[in-house]
């Protein structure tokens, strides 16, 4: 068998085959009304009948362009056309019909049997004809014997345009085998002739079934039902795809190259935040907001998320100029948005930061700028002075001066009880603004949550780039786990805590279970259609320096208070003389001109008793302190 050509069918054959198709219609219409044995009187007239019903049908053509369709790719709509081309010829001979008997002879020139069952032949045959050459170009050009198995997910809208977009896309190679939807009324039915299954059906369907793929097209589903389905998958090595929201759509039309693998990050999300937006709102509205960071993870998310509060003005402060650079042409592109200004500088310049505020004078300040690399920090710990420290007590007292509305900081999990020198840098910076709530004006505030999904430098974005380099994967310990929360979720989490703050509070976050690093690389390797040891291997390097085994539990009642957000707590901490913690980091301040590690790291110690480093050479430091009470 030889495939169909690759060039399409001119449009004036098609034009020609459906003007042929009118001329079988019309004929055979005649032949069933009157049982095979047409009268004289009409038999001779269909001379002047036939070619009538064609001009009829022609002037139909031109004016619907029935015929401009790309034939090997019909669908529904093609259908619809033919329908409503048909119907309108049709109703044109009744109406030459009606002339004919009221003004002219008082006789049909066609019966009305005939011009019925016509124009059901004519939508039937030119369906049928389009129908059956679309089949042929799929099987001749695609046979069945190539294909691999797919099942999609999701039985609605969405299940009947994935399918349909598979089979217009010829090269995917694929068939559609099954629907699985929760749906219990479509249990047993039928869509488009492949048959509609019960989720638990899955199992039975990969066991009987050559399945290479499932593809999730359910526009409505939630968290729990997704994981579910995609766990599933990934215990038989089954790949998962996914159909983008309907918006995403390319002039409203779905292509194959938009069906997207399932990102790991699917396997983590949770249920959709709910923020109280008009509080947000009244807060932001109109206001000019300062983001420090704007540039990282956090700090563009955030920058992207203040958008729709209108505030009067948003100010960019980074070092990074390319990233910045990147998100100018972000904010102007993407979302039309240009009450913005860009600023290039390093939160540690007191004389750039003070001259920022004069030029703008900020209501709000949102602090993301940090080192949050735990292993560069514990072997860098003047940096982590400069900038968590420093650069936060630069920024914080120069709202204090301007009297800034509000002033929150993004902190981290690691600054609880810590055990590296990138966390301890941290909670010192928290231990200063909410020492400085207590003196100022300004509305000082903590925001502190876990690892963030995607965020430069962590754990996911490198384990793509490992699999994309065929590995191996390097995780640094079997029984390492950590918790994980989307960027878009951390961020609406710090606006909400903004608007529900008193001043002095470090909020913290529900990040959920902890997940073990080990399985999410495993589950990464299963999404990217490859097998764990045989494709990819895992290797295990050991703990970095400072790194923890397990991050602490943010959400213990025993150290936490509730908030009127099921999401959001407040963490017990004990309160600090601002004047006692001015001096101490005045202190440690000035050790960064000897850049004398130890030094600085057994400051850091002195004010936060509990940074205890584990993994690291300051581990000396604790014994040294231990042996010290001892011979006291």
């Amino acid at each position: 068998m030889f495939p169909f050509p690759k060039s399409y069918t001119p449009r004036w054959i098609v034009f020609l085959i459906d003007l042929s198709i009118c001329t079988v219609s019309i004929s055979i219409a005649f032949l069933l009304r009157f049982n095979f044995k047409i009268p004289p009187n009409y038999y001779d007239g269909l001379s002047f009948i036939i070619p009538l019903v064609l001009f009829i049908r022609s002037i139909t053509f031109l004016f619907f362009r029935s015929y401009a369709g790309i034939i090997r790719f019909s669908g529904a709509k093609d259908t619809e056309r033919i329908f409503q081309v048909s119907i309108t010829g049709s109703f044109f001979l009744i109406v030459i019909n009606l002339i004919n008997y009221y003004f002219i002879n008082k006789t049909f020139i066609i019966p009305f049997s005939v011009i019925t069952i016509d124009f059901l032949l004519t939508v039937f045959l030119m369906a049928s004809f389009r129908l059956m050459t679309k089949i042929l170009y799929q099987e001749l050009n695609n046979p069945t014997r190539e294909k691999t198995g797919i099942i999609i997910y999701g039985a609605g809208q969405f299940g009947i345009i994935t399918k349909r977009t598979l089979d217009r896309d010829a090269e995917t190679k694929h068939k559609v085998i099954a629907f699985l939807d929760t749906n219990e009324s479509l249990y047993g039915k039928a869509l488009e002739g492949v048959s509609i299954y019960q989720p638990e059906s899955l199992e039975v369907l990969l066991n009987k079934n050559s399945i290479e793929k499932l593809i999730i097209a359910k526009d409505n589903i939630g968290p729990v039902e997704k994981q579910d389905i995609i766990e599933q998958c990934l215990q038989y090595n089954i790949k998962v795809l996914s159909v983008p929201a309907i918006n995403t759509w390319i002039n409203g039309e779905l292509s194959f190259n938009q069906i997207k693998e399932i990102k790991i990050e699917d396997l983590l999300e949770r249920a959709p935040i709910v923020l109280d937006i008009n509080k947000i709102r009244k807060n932001l509205l109109n206001k000019s907001v300062l983001v420090t960071g704007a540039a990282g993870s956090i700090g563009s998310e955030i920058v992207r998320q203040l958008i729709h509060f209108n505030p009067k003005k948003i100010i960019l402060l980074d070092q990074a100029e390319s990233p910045l650079y990147d998100m100018e042409l972000d904010l102007q592109e993407k979302f039309n948005f240009y009450n913005f200004e860009i600023v290039i500088g390093n939160v540690a310049d007191e004389y750039r930061i003070k001259r920022l505020f004069d030029a703008y004078k900020p209501s709000y300040v949102f602090h993301c700028a940090a080192y949050k690399h735990v292993p560069m920090m514990e072997n860098n710990p003047t940096e982590a002075l400069r900038t968590n420290i420093l650069g936060t007590r630069i920024i914080a007292d120069t709202s204090h001066e301007h009297k800034v509305e509000q002033f929150v900081m993004v902190s981290t999990d690691k600054a609880v009880n810590p055990t590296n020198v990138m966390g301890a840098s941290k909670r010192i910076a928290e231990i200063y603004i909410q020492a400085l709530n207590q003196v100022s004006e300004t509305n000082f505030i903590t925001t502190r949550f876990g690892n963030v999904l995607g965020s430069n430098g962590s754990v996911i974005p490198r384990f793509k780039k490992q699999i994309e380099t065929g590995g191996p994967i390097t995780v640094t310990h079997p029984d390492v786990t950590r918790y994980f929360m989307t960027i878009p979720e951390a961020c609406q989490l710090v606006l909400e805590a903004g608007a529900m703050s008193k001043g002095g509070e470090i909020f913290i976050f529900d990040m959920g279970k902890s997940v073990k690093i080990i399985d999410l690389a495993k589950k990464m390797i299963k999404l990217s259609g490859l097998s764990i040891g045989i494709d990819i291997q895992i290797k295990y390097t050991g703990l970095r320096p400072g790194e923890k085994l397990y991050e602490e539990l943010l959400c213990d009642t025993e150290n936490t208070i509730p908030t009127y957000h099921s999401k959001i707590m407040i963490a017990k901490v004990p309160d600090y003389n601002f004047e006692t913690v001015k001096n101490h980091i005045q202190d440690l301040i000035k050790l960064q001109k000897k850049h004398n590690n130890f030094e600085i790291v057994r400051k850091m110690k002195e004010i936060v008793p509990e940074f205890k480093s584990q993994n690291s050479v300051y581990e000396e430091l604790d014994n040294e302190l231990i042996n010290n009470e001892k011979g006291n």
